[in-house]
């Protein structure tokens, strides 16, 4: 199970198997099977969505978009490392060139 992900996946793949299945409301299957109403309704908006019978982003494109914005916040953190190494350097080459012509 994902981090952060409290129910299996089978599990929410069941809850919305059996909203999709019967003639009970959203709200009465997820009394039923213990979950908050907004959870389920989000679950079943969500298999909508994957299905194309609703618009929004699919669950495969948020999973990547969730990787691309980690990978480009990682880059950010190497570019600011490596920016600081350079100046860093920079400066020592600076000092010692220095001393050296001073010497």
């Amino acid at each position: 199970m994902p981090k952060g992900q409290r129910y299996p996946d089978q599990f929410r793949e069941e809850a919305v198997r059996v909203v999709r299945g019967s003639d009970r409301s959203i709200r009465a299957v997820a009394e039923e099977l213990g979950l908050k109403y907004s959870t389920l309704c989000k679950w079943v908006q969500q298999a909508e969505i994957d299905d194309g019978a609703r618009k929004g982003s699919t669950s495969e494109e948020l999973v990547e978009l969730k990787a691309l914005r980690q990978e480009a916040n990682r880059l950010r953190q190497e570019n600011e490392f490596l920016r600081k190494a350079a100046a860093f350097f920079a400066a020592e080459t600076d000092r010692s060139g220095r001393s050296k012509r001073s010497g």
